[in-house]
């Protein structure tokens, strides 16, 4: 049925979600709560059509581990959206922001050769993981904010030179640090509360795109 989808006004749409933890939702109380599910969710509102969200992220992944477990996906599927959101666990493994940027580009190239209209890839940021009480376990705060900083911009470079949207999570992974249920029991993942304050932000910035597949 796959193969004629695109025959019909009201094919399935195929939401394609790589990533690491902050993707499959580590630390949410349910998958229907992580940030792809919501925004597959605002997507088939918005159109009218059924979303079926594939999301092969695995808590702990880098930007290795996702060209080797991930990436086939993309050729097997032809999703019509994809999200990418991964690097945290490179910087936290001690990768140069150089090593990211070579796995990156492989990444980025293999989802640009799908040939999506622009809008419909969404580049993710890392966000502003340094703020959780966990993160002083993997060093100074402010060091971590510094590396993060240096990830999100060669992502944000390398997504933006393939016309690939990019979200910035900087600011609404901050913005509400006390609300109950904003991070997780292991005070390092996002909560409910943080994934539906991410999903709203992403929306935000794709929704003339991918509102109007």
């Amino acid at each position: 049925m796959r193969g004629s989808r695109h025959g019909s006004l009201s094919y399935r749409l195929i939401y394609l979600a790589l990533g690491d933890s902050y993707t499959i939702g580590t630390g949410a109380s349910h998958e229907s709560r992580n940030f792809p599910s919501l925004l597959a969710a605002r997507v088939q509102e918005a159109i009218g059509r059924e979303v079926e969200v594939v999301n092969p992220a695995v808590n702990g992944f880098t930007s290795i581990d996702l060209l080797a477990k991930e990436l086939g996906y993309i050729t097997d599927l032809k999703p019509d959206l994809v999200s990418v959101l991964i690097g945290v666990n490179d910087l936290v493994q001690g990768r140069s922001a150089q090593q990211y940027r070579e796995s990156l580009v492989e990444i980025y190239d293999a989802i640009a050769a799908t040939h999506l209209k622009a809008g419909r890839v969404a580049a993710i940021s890392i966000p502003n993981w340094s703020v959780v009480p966990a993160a002083r376990e993997f060093g100074d705060p402010a060091r971590l904010r510094k590396l993060t900083e240096g990830f999100n911009a060669v992502a944000r470079q390398e997504a933006e030179a393939r016309r690939f949207a990019w979200v910035d999570l900087t600011e609404v992974s901050t913005n509400a640090m006390s609300p109950a249920g904003w991070i997780a029991a292991d005070e390092l993942h996002p909560g409910d509360a943080q994934y539906s304050a991410w999903a709203d932000e992403i929306w935000k910035q794709l929704q003339n795109e991918w509102g109007s597949v």
